[in-house]
Protein backbone atom coordinates (compact mmCIF):
# COMPACT_ATOMS: atom_id res chain seq x y z
CA UNK A 1 0.00 0.00 0.00
CA UNK A 2 1.64 3.38 -0.75
CA UNK A 3 0.22 6.18 0.65
CA UNK A 4 0.49 9.85 0.40
CA UNK A 5 2.36 11.30 3.96
CA UNK A 6 0.83 14.88 3.14
CA UNK A 7 -2.56 13.79 3.13
CA UNK A 8 -2.29 11.03 6.01
CA UNK A 9 -0.04 13.32 8.64
CA UNK A 10 -3.00 15.60 8.56
CA UNK A 11 -5.36 13.34 8.81
CA UNK A 12 -3.77 11.91 11.55
CA UNK A 13 -3.62 14.65 13.55
CA UNK A 14 -7.30 15.44 12.91
CA UNK A 15 -7.93 12.12 14.22
CA UNK A 16 -5.71 12.99 17.48
CA UNK A 17 -7.78 15.80 18.10
CA UNK A 18 -10.55 13.78 17.74
CA UNK A 19 -10.13 11.09 19.94
CA UNK A 20 -8.99 13.52 22.61
CA UNK A 21 -12.53 15.99 22.02
CA UNK A 22 -14.41 12.41 22.57
CA UNK A 23 -12.42 11.27 25.39
CA UNK A 24 -12.55 14.15 27.39
CA UNK A 25 -16.68 14.47 26.77
CA UNK A 26 -17.37 12.48 29.62
CA UNK A 27 -15.31 14.74 32.03
CA UNK A 28 -17.03 17.80 30.59
CA UNK A 29 -20.33 16.08 31.87
CA UNK A 30 -19.21 14.71 34.96
CA UNK A 31 -17.70 18.83 35.88
CA UNK A 32 -20.47 19.93 34.83
CA UNK A 33 -22.98 17.83 37.47
CA UNK A 34 -20.51 17.75 40.30
CA UNK A 35 -20.13 21.65 39.52
CA UNK A 36 -16.32 21.41 38.92
CA UNK A 37 -16.96 24.35 36.77
CA UNK A 38 -19.25 26.44 38.44
CA UNK A 39 -16.49 26.58 41.82
CA UNK A 40 -14.05 27.50 39.36
CA UNK A 41 -15.48 30.20 37.95
CA UNK A 42 -16.69 31.68 41.58
CA UNK A 43 -14.22 34.20 41.28
CA UNK A 44 -10.89 32.83 42.98
CA UNK A 45 -8.10 30.77 41.13
CA UNK A 46 -7.84 27.49 43.03
CA UNK A 47 -5.48 24.97 43.67
CA UNK A 48 -6.86 20.83 42.79
CA UNK A 49 -7.06 20.07 46.68
CA UNK A 50 -9.16 23.60 47.25
CA UNK A 51 -11.38 22.83 44.87
CA UNK A 52 -11.95 19.12 45.78
CA UNK A 53 -12.49 20.39 48.86
CA UNK A 54 -15.25 22.75 47.85
CA UNK A 55 -16.91 20.46 45.53
CA UNK A 56 -16.14 17.10 48.55
CA UNK A 57 -14.44 15.36 45.41
CA UNK A 58 -11.91 13.09 45.54
CA UNK A 59 -8.91 15.34 45.24
CA UNK A 60 -6.44 12.89 42.70
CA UNK A 61 -9.09 12.80 40.25
CA UNK A 62 -9.99 16.50 40.35
CA UNK A 63 -5.93 17.22 39.97
CA UNK A 64 -6.09 14.72 36.71
CA UNK A 65 -9.63 16.28 35.96
CA UNK A 66 -7.89 19.80 35.67
CA UNK A 67 -5.10 18.46 33.48
CA UNK A 68 -7.75 16.92 30.97
CA UNK A 69 -9.31 20.53 31.19
CA UNK A 70 -6.12 22.65 30.58
CA UNK A 71 -5.23 20.42 27.74
CA UNK A 72 -8.27 20.90 25.91
CA UNK A 73 -8.27 24.89 26.51
CA UNK A 74 -11.80 24.51 28.96
CA UNK A 75 -9.44 25.84 32.40
CA UNK A 76 -6.71 28.09 32.76
CA UNK A 77 -3.80 27.07 34.08
CA UNK A 78 -1.48 29.75 35.83
CA UNK A 79 1.64 28.16 35.55
CA UNK A 80 3.84 30.12 38.34
CA UNK A 81 1.26 29.15 41.12
CA UNK A 82 -0.20 25.78 39.72
CA UNK A 83 -3.90 27.32 40.15
CA UNK A 84 -6.70 27.02 38.07
CA UNK A 85 -9.70 29.28 37.07
CA UNK A 86 -11.85 30.01 34.47
CA UNK A 87 -11.60 33.07 32.36
CA UNK A 88 -14.88 35.05 31.82
CA UNK A 89 -15.46 33.23 28.48
CA UNK A 90 -14.38 29.96 29.86
CA UNK A 91 -17.15 30.54 31.98
CA UNK A 92 -19.49 31.75 29.80
CA UNK A 93 -19.44 28.61 27.75
CA UNK A 94 -18.94 25.72 30.38
CA UNK A 95 -20.63 27.78 33.76
CA UNK A 96 -22.98 30.44 33.73
CA UNK A 97 -26.92 28.57 33.37
CA UNK A 98 -27.59 32.34 32.15
CA UNK A 99 -24.85 32.64 29.61
CA UNK A 100 -26.36 32.26 25.72
CA UNK A 101 -23.36 31.02 25.33
CA UNK A 102 -23.37 28.21 27.24
CA UNK A 103 -22.73 24.54 25.91
CA UNK A 104 -22.79 21.77 28.14
CA UNK A 105 -26.44 20.69 27.89
CA UNK A 106 -24.78 19.13 24.29
CA UNK A 107 -22.73 16.96 26.17
CA UNK A 108 -25.68 15.88 28.37
CA UNK A 109 -27.42 14.35 24.99
CA UNK A 110 -23.98 13.05 24.39
CA UNK A 111 -24.11 10.69 27.29
CA UNK A 112 -27.74 9.66 25.62
CA UNK A 113 -26.09 8.71 22.33
CA UNK A 114 -23.17 6.87 23.80
CA UNK A 115 -26.36 4.65 25.90
CA UNK A 116 -28.71 4.17 23.08
CA UNK A 117 -25.45 2.98 20.50
CA UNK A 118 -26.88 -0.52 20.48
CA UNK A 119 -30.60 0.91 19.48
CA UNK A 120 -29.01 2.77 17.32
CA UNK A 121 -27.17 0.27 15.52
CA UNK A 122 -30.18 -1.86 15.44
CA UNK A 123 -32.13 0.79 13.96
CA UNK A 124 -28.63 1.01 10.54
CA UNK A 125 -30.07 -2.76 10.22
CA UNK A 126 -33.62 -2.06 10.34
CA UNK A 127 -35.08 1.21 9.50
CA UNK A 128 -37.52 1.05 12.07
CA UNK A 129 -35.95 4.03 14.02
CA UNK A 130 -35.68 4.79 17.48
CA UNK A 131 -38.53 6.21 19.15
CA UNK A 132 -38.11 9.05 21.59
CA UNK A 133 -39.54 7.47 24.39
CA UNK A 134 -37.00 4.63 23.88
CA UNK A 135 -34.07 6.96 24.54
CA UNK A 136 -31.90 7.44 27.44
CA UNK A 137 -33.31 10.04 30.10
CA UNK A 138 -30.71 12.08 29.95
CA UNK A 139 -31.11 12.93 26.12
CA UNK A 140 -34.70 14.73 27.11
CA UNK A 141 -32.29 17.19 29.62
CA UNK A 142 -29.55 17.56 27.42
CA UNK A 143 -32.04 18.83 24.72
CA UNK A 144 -33.40 21.71 26.82
CA UNK A 145 -30.19 22.26 28.43
CA UNK A 146 -28.31 23.02 24.69
CA UNK A 147 -31.40 24.96 23.44
CA UNK A 148 -32.37 27.08 26.40
CA UNK A 149 -29.60 29.13 26.61
CA UNK A 150 -30.38 30.51 22.62
CA UNK A 151 -34.00 30.23 23.70
CA UNK A 152 -33.90 33.33 26.56
CA UNK A 153 -31.45 35.17 24.96
CA UNK A 154 -33.21 35.40 21.70
CA UNK A 155 -37.05 34.36 21.78
CA UNK A 156 -38.43 37.54 23.83
CA UNK A 157 -35.89 40.15 22.15
CA UNK A 158 -35.13 39.01 18.57
CA UNK A 159 -37.02 36.20 17.16
CA UNK A 160 -40.58 37.39 18.01
CA UNK A 161 -40.96 41.25 17.29
CA UNK A 162 -39.48 39.36 13.87
CA UNK A 163 -42.89 38.58 12.89
CA UNK A 164 -45.13 41.07 11.88
CA UNK A 165 -47.05 42.19 14.34
CA UNK A 166 -47.09 39.45 17.01
CA UNK A 167 -45.67 41.34 20.31
CA UNK A 168 -48.26 43.53 20.07
CA UNK A 169 -50.96 40.63 19.97
CA UNK A 170 -49.27 38.98 22.43
CA UNK A 171 -49.16 42.62 24.47
CA UNK A 172 -52.83 42.84 24.13
CA UNK A 173 -53.58 39.05 25.05
CA UNK A 174 -53.26 36.11 22.87
CA UNK A 175 -53.12 32.83 22.61
CA UNK A 176 -50.21 30.45 21.56
CA UNK A 177 -49.94 26.59 20.79
CA UNK A 178 -46.26 25.75 21.69
CA UNK A 179 -45.61 22.39 19.78
CA UNK A 180 -43.29 19.83 20.18
CA UNK A 181 -42.47 21.52 23.51
CA UNK A 182 -40.51 18.90 25.37
CA UNK A 183 -39.97 19.91 28.74
CA UNK A 184 -41.40 23.88 28.32
CA UNK A 185 -38.50 25.95 28.12
CA UNK A 186 -39.47 27.60 25.60
CA UNK A 187 -43.53 27.91 26.25
CA UNK A 188 -42.48 28.97 29.93
CA UNK A 189 -40.24 31.72 28.64
CA UNK A 190 -42.90 33.22 26.24
CA UNK A 191 -45.66 32.88 29.36
CA UNK A 192 -43.75 34.80 31.42
CA UNK A 193 -43.29 37.41 28.92
CA UNK A 194 -46.73 38.18 28.15
CA UNK A 195 -48.86 37.64 31.29
CA UNK A 196 -51.75 38.71 29.45
CA UNK A 197 -51.50 35.68 26.56
CA UNK A 198 -52.42 31.41 27.22
CA UNK A 199 -50.11 29.06 26.23
CA UNK A 200 -50.70 25.54 25.64
CA UNK A 201 -47.11 23.56 25.30
CA UNK A 202 -47.98 20.21 23.65
CA UNK A 203 -45.72 16.93 23.33
CA UNK A 204 -46.20 13.52 22.35
CA UNK A 205 -43.97 12.21 25.00
CA UNK A 206 -46.07 12.19 28.38
CA UNK A 207 -43.04 12.04 30.43
CA UNK A 208 -41.30 15.14 28.73
CA UNK A 209 -45.03 16.69 29.69
CA UNK A 210 -45.04 16.05 33.21
CA UNK A 211 -41.58 17.84 33.14
CA UNK A 212 -42.69 20.71 31.55
CA UNK A 213 -45.49 20.94 34.45
CA UNK A 214 -42.84 20.11 37.40
CA UNK A 215 -41.05 23.15 35.92
CA UNK A 216 -44.01 25.47 35.21
CA UNK A 217 -44.83 25.05 39.21
CA UNK A 218 -40.97 25.97 39.60
CA UNK A 219 -41.20 29.02 38.03
CA UNK A 220 -41.98 32.13 39.57
CA UNK A 221 -43.19 30.53 42.88
CA UNK A 222 -45.90 28.81 41.02
CA UNK A 223 -47.58 32.01 40.19
CA UNK A 224 -47.16 31.44 36.43
CA UNK A 225 -51.12 30.86 35.65
CA UNK A 226 -51.32 31.59 31.69
CA UNK A 227 -49.29 28.09 30.87
CA UNK A 228 -50.41 24.71 30.56
CA UNK A 229 -49.37 21.38 28.88
CA UNK A 230 -50.45 19.14 27.20
CA UNK A 231 -49.88 15.06 25.90
CA UNK A 232 -50.88 15.03 22.28
CA UNK A 233 -49.20 14.90 18.75
CA UNK A 234 -48.51 17.60 16.42
CA UNK A 235 -50.71 16.28 13.71
CA UNK A 236 -53.90 16.26 16.00
CA UNK A 237 -53.74 18.34 18.80
CA UNK A 238 -56.77 19.74 20.49
CA UNK A 239 -57.91 23.14 19.98
CA UNK A 240 -58.56 26.33 17.44
CA UNK A 241 -58.65 29.53 16.85
CA UNK A 242 -54.69 30.20 18.15
CA UNK A 243 -52.86 33.63 17.28
CA UNK A 244 -49.69 31.91 17.05
CA UNK A 245 -48.02 28.32 16.88
CA UNK A 246 -44.49 27.47 17.40
CA UNK A 247 -42.02 24.82 16.96
CA UNK A 248 -39.02 25.03 18.53
CA UNK A 249 -36.18 22.72 17.12
CA UNK A 250 -38.85 20.11 16.45
CA UNK A 251 -40.84 19.73 12.98
CA UNK A 252 -37.76 18.08 11.51
CA UNK A 253 -37.84 15.54 14.13
CA UNK A 254 -41.66 14.02 13.61
CA UNK A 255 -42.50 11.69 11.46
CA UNK A 256 -45.01 13.68 9.48
CA UNK A 257 -44.32 17.56 9.42
CA UNK A 258 -46.50 18.53 6.41
CA UNK A 259 -49.50 16.73 8.54
CA UNK A 260 -48.28 18.78 11.69
CA UNK A 261 -48.01 21.79 9.75
CA UNK A 262 -51.40 21.30 8.07
CA UNK A 263 -52.71 20.76 11.53
CA UNK A 264 -51.40 24.02 12.95
CA UNK A 265 -52.41 26.18 9.56
CA UNK A 266 -55.99 24.83 10.68
CA UNK A 267 -55.57 25.59 13.89
CA UNK A 268 -54.77 29.19 13.64
CA UNK A 269 -56.95 32.26 12.70
CA UNK A 270 -56.72 33.34 9.45
CA UNK A 271 -54.18 36.01 10.55
CA UNK A 272 -52.54 33.89 12.66
CA UNK A 273 -49.06 32.89 11.86
CA UNK A 274 -46.76 29.82 12.77
CA UNK A 275 -43.13 30.02 13.88
CA UNK A 276 -40.74 27.78 12.77
CA UNK A 277 -37.34 27.73 14.84
CA UNK A 278 -35.21 25.11 13.27
CA UNK A 279 -31.40 23.89 12.81
CA UNK A 280 -29.03 27.04 10.92
CA UNK A 281 -28.49 25.09 7.50
CA UNK A 282 -28.26 25.86 3.79
CA UNK A 283 -30.02 23.87 0.94
CA UNK A 284 -27.11 21.60 0.08
CA UNK A 285 -24.93 19.22 1.49
CA UNK A 286 -21.79 21.30 0.78
CA UNK A 287 -23.58 24.50 2.07
CA UNK A 288 -23.42 22.70 5.81
CA UNK A 289 -20.01 20.88 5.52
CA UNK A 290 -18.97 23.33 8.51
CA UNK A 291 -18.41 22.91 12.07
CA UNK A 292 -22.14 24.25 12.64
CA UNK A 293 -23.18 21.68 10.17
CA UNK A 294 -20.84 18.96 11.47
CA UNK A 295 -22.97 19.19 14.60
CA UNK A 296 -25.94 18.88 13.59
CA UNK A 297 -25.09 16.25 11.12
CA UNK A 298 -24.28 13.93 13.86
CA UNK A 299 -27.06 14.72 16.25
CA UNK A 300 -29.35 14.11 13.40
CA UNK A 301 -28.36 10.71 12.90
CA UNK A 302 -27.94 9.44 15.79
CA UNK A 303 -31.44 11.41 17.31
CA UNK A 304 -33.54 13.22 14.73
CA UNK A 305 -33.65 10.78 11.96
CA UNK A 306 -34.16 7.59 14.15
CA UNK A 307 -37.01 9.34 16.11
CA UNK A 308 -39.05 9.90 12.17
CA UNK A 309 -38.51 6.96 11.12
CA UNK A 310 -40.06 5.19 14.49
CA UNK A 311 -43.28 7.73 13.47
CA UNK A 312 -46.26 7.52 10.95
CA UNK A 313 -45.10 8.69 7.51
CA UNK A 314 -40.86 8.60 8.60
CA UNK A 315 -40.46 11.74 6.60
CA UNK A 316 -37.03 11.87 8.09
CA UNK A 317 -36.40 15.52 7.04
CA UNK A 318 -32.84 15.24 9.41
CA UNK A 319 -31.44 18.44 11.51
CA UNK A 320 -30.04 19.66 7.89
CA UNK A 321 -33.11 20.13 6.35
CA UNK A 322 -32.92 23.97 5.12
CA UNK A 323 -35.20 26.94 4.53
CA UNK A 324 -36.13 25.75 0.81
CA UNK A 325 -37.29 22.10 2.43
CA UNK A 326 -39.32 23.75 5.65
CA UNK A 327 -40.87 26.14 3.69
CA UNK A 328 -41.80 23.46 1.07
CA UNK A 329 -43.15 21.33 3.98
CA UNK A 330 -45.28 24.61 5.43
CA UNK A 331 -47.07 25.10 1.79
CA UNK A 332 -47.66 21.84 1.43
CA UNK A 333 -49.47 22.03 5.01
CA UNK A 334 -51.20 25.27 3.59
CA UNK A 335 -49.24 27.65 4.30
CA UNK A 336 -48.95 30.30 1.62
CA UNK A 337 -46.43 33.09 2.33
CA UNK A 338 -43.08 31.85 4.13
CA UNK A 339 -39.92 33.93 4.97
CA UNK A 340 -36.55 33.63 7.29
CA UNK A 341 -37.55 36.23 9.83
CA UNK A 342 -34.53 36.13 11.98
CA UNK A 343 -31.82 33.55 12.10
CA UNK A 344 -28.15 33.02 14.74
CA UNK A 345 -25.65 30.94 14.26
CA UNK A 346 -27.52 28.03 15.62
CA UNK A 347 -30.90 28.63 14.25
CA UNK A 348 -32.99 29.85 11.75
CA UNK A 349 -36.84 31.08 12.58
CA UNK A 350 -38.90 30.91 9.70
CA UNK A 351 -42.70 32.69 9.69
CA UNK A 352 -45.32 30.93 8.32
CA UNK A 353 -48.63 32.96 7.06
CA UNK A 354 -51.81 31.39 5.51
Amino acid sequence: MNLDMTKLEPLLGTMVNELGAAANAALVLIGDKLGLFRALAAGTALTPAELARRTGAHERLVREWLASQAASGFVTLDKHTGKFSLSPEQAAVFADEESPFLMTGGFHSLAAVFADEPKLAEAFKTGKGVGWGERCNCLFCGVERFFRPGYKANLVGEWLPALDGMVAKLERGAKVADVGCGHGASTIIMAAAFPKSEFVGIDFHEASVARAREHARSHAGGKLANVRFEAARAQDFAGSGFDLVTMFDALHDMGDPVGAAARARKALKPDGALMLVEPMAGDTLTDNLNPVGRVYYAFSTSVCVPASLNQDVGAALGAQAGEKRLAEVCRQGGFTRVRRAAETPFNMVLEARP
